[in-house]
């Protein structure tokens, strides 16, 4: 039994697999042969987003993957944009269309704020509108968990106030050198599943002498460290690649990471995101 067989359970019971494939920056047509790659090596959890403009793709590859859909985990984003009952729930429609799926196992609002307002106005009643656009496609069977994604606390909150279903998973930037402890405690107490997105830290991590030298103590590479250090802090762990021999590597994490060097590893200031510096990355500009 390897990491890609391992899984997380939801507040709502659904299974998740603890390790998926990123595949933001991956072509529409490179997409389908990523997934297919991806399934062949093990991988079970696939993870896209209407603003990865690649959901054709993955869906073609996951109908080609020769693998039964109820054993593939597939989570796409509502756009940041959307902040809208009505214009979410005809994007649920267009993900699905694209995806060529019934259903979907997991579907995020992928940000609080729009990508050109990140961070910036309020925007609590629109999450509200696109949540429950998303509660009714949760309530019809069409996605089976639904959550959130770059959430603060208030955010969370703010969310909170009039929905029914509390979020079954919020996915964060999560990287040794960016570990949000607070929030990561406070998703835990609500039972709301963490994943960790740029696991790798967008490569930035990979020039850190500190970080180096204890990869090379554990007879690994510097990303086998990092996803394994997102793995023991109990998030499902997203690492984006269309390489098929990065996806073996990032899948062979059985090793474990000592108290002492995971509490190291917590404690790293490390944020320069060199040529991805322009946060967020998603607007494609």
């Amino acid at each position: 039994m390897t990491i890609l067989d391992e899984t997380y359970t939801l507040s709502n019971g659904v299974e998740i697999p603890k390790l998926g494939l990123g595949t933001w920056f991956i072509d529409d047509g490179q997409a389908a042969e990523a997934v297919r790659a991806a399934v062949e090596i093990g991988y079970r959890n696939i993870d896209t987003a209407q603003a990865y403009g690649n959901e054709r793709g993955v869906g073609e590859g996951l109908r080609t993957a020769g693998v039964p859909r109820d054993e593939l985990f597939v989570s796409t984003k509502l756009a940041a944009e959307i902040k809208d009952r009505g214009q979410a729930a005809d994007a649920i429609d267009g993900s699905l269309e694209k995806l060529g799926t019934e259903y979907i196992d997991l579907m995020l609002i992928h940000s609080p704020q729009p990508w050109d307002d990140f961070r910036g106005g309020d925007y609590a009643e629109g999450n509200r509108e696109a949540w429950r656009a998303l509660e009714e496609a949760h309530r019809d069977g069409r996605i089976r968990s639904i959550g959130v994604s770059n959430f603060e606390r208030q955010d969370l909150e703010n969310l909170l106030q009039g929905t029914t279903v509390v979020p079954h998973v919020n996915q964060l930037l999560v990287h040794a050198g960016n570990t949000p402890s607070e929030l990561l405690d406070h998703c835990e107490r609500k039972q709301i599943l963490v994943e960790a997105y740029s696991p790798i830290a967008h490569g930035a991590i990979l020039r850190n002498p500190e970080v180096q030298a204890m990869a090379q103590k554990y007879g690994v590479s510097v990303p086998q460290l990092c996803i394994r250090y997102t793995l023991q802090l109990g998030t499902v762990s997203l690492p984006k690649t269309a390489n098929p021999g990065h996806m073996r590597s990032n899948a062979e994490v059985d090793f474990e990471i000592s108290d002492d060097d995971m509490n190291a590893l917590r404690g790293l200031r490390d944020v320069d995101y060199g040529e991805h510096s322009a946060f967020p990355v998603y607007s494609g500009k």
